[in-house]
C-alpha cells in the first residue's frame, strides 16, 4: 500500500520541530506558527483561548490538507505582549484548564463508583 505508517502521524521526523515561527510583516505585531503533527482538537483549543486575551486582536487557524497532520495559525496582538508571549501563555492556561478537568472528572468518578459500591450493598442487604 502507499499508506504512510500510522506512526508518521504523530512522531516527529529528524530535524523537525514541533511549532515553528514566522513573523508577518504585513501586518504589524502578528506572528504565523506552524504546529507540525498536529490537527483541529489542538488548533481549535489554542485559537479559542488566546480569543479570550484582552492583548490579542486575532487568532485564526487552518489545516492545510486534511491528510497531512499540521495547522497553521496566525495570531495578532495589540503590542503589549508579542505573538509568542501570547500563544505560550494561552498554552500554559490550557495545561492548567485541562489538569483542572483531569482531577474533578477523576473525583466526580470515583464519587460515582462509591455511590454504586454503596447502592449495591444495600440492595444485598435488605434481601433484594
Amino acid at each position: 500500500m502507499n499508506a504512510p505508517d500510522r506512526y508518521e502521524s504523530f512522531v516527529l521526523g529528524n530535524g523537525e520541530n514541533k511549532v515553528d515561527m514566522e513573523v508577518d510583516t504585513r501586518i504589524p505585531n502578528t506572528s504565523i506558527f506552524t504546529f507540525n503533527k498536529e490537527d483541529h482538537t489542538l488548533g481549535n483549543m489554542i485559537r479559542s483561548r488566546l480569543l479570550q486575551s484582552s492583548h490579542v486582536l486575532f487568532a485564526a487557524y487552518k489545516v492545510p490538507h486534511p491528510l497531512v497532520p499540521k495547522f497553521i495559525l496566525r495570531v495578532q496582538t495589540d503590542g503589549e505582549i508579542t505573538p509568542k508571549d501570547a500563544v505560550i501563555a494561552a498554552c500554559h492556561e490550557l495545561v492548567r484548564d485541562l489538569g483542572i478537568l483531569s482531577r474533578e472528572f477523576t473525583k466526580e468518578y470515583e464519587l460515582r463508583k462509591m455511590v454504586g459500591a454503596n447502592q449495591q450493598q444495600g440492595g444485598n442487604a435488605d434481601g433484594v
